[in-house]
């Protein structure tokens, strides 16, 4: 049973920072890919950052330079996003995810609110 918790979410203002944490528990195979993704209402969930095992990344365009991704080596049970100069756009529920093996995996989600 693959499990994901997520923690680090809260209230910020524009410009400010919030790291997000994501402990992921369970079988899992070493070879593997692990992101975040968020909604905000109204919309589809959309990605945000990804980071493969090996330590490839890809990262939205809106984010980019703003948010970094990585993970706790050589463990690879944690992955983290280092959020900086947060915009309200931002403000969404945060999502860690898991893949490998043809499987997808979810947390329960994160609410992150950026303030004007």
């Amino acid at each position: 049973q693959v499990q994901l918790v997520e923690s680090g979410g809260g209230l910020v203002q524009a410009g400010g920072s919030l790291r997000l944490s994501c402990a992921a528990s369970g079988n899992i195979f070493s070879i593997n890919v692990m992101g975040w993704y968020r909604q905000a209402p109204g919309n589809q969930r959309e990605l945000v950052a990804t980071i493969t095992s090996g330590g490839t990344t890809n990262y939205a365009d809106s984010v980019k330079g703003r948010f970094t991704i990585s993970r706790d080596y050589p463990k690879n049970r944690m992955v983290y996003l280092q959020m900086n100069s947060l915009k309200p756009e931002d403000s969404a529920v945060y999502y860690c995810n898991l893949k490998f093996l043809g499987g997808t995996y979810w947390g329960q989600g994160t609410q992150v609110t950026v303030s004007s």
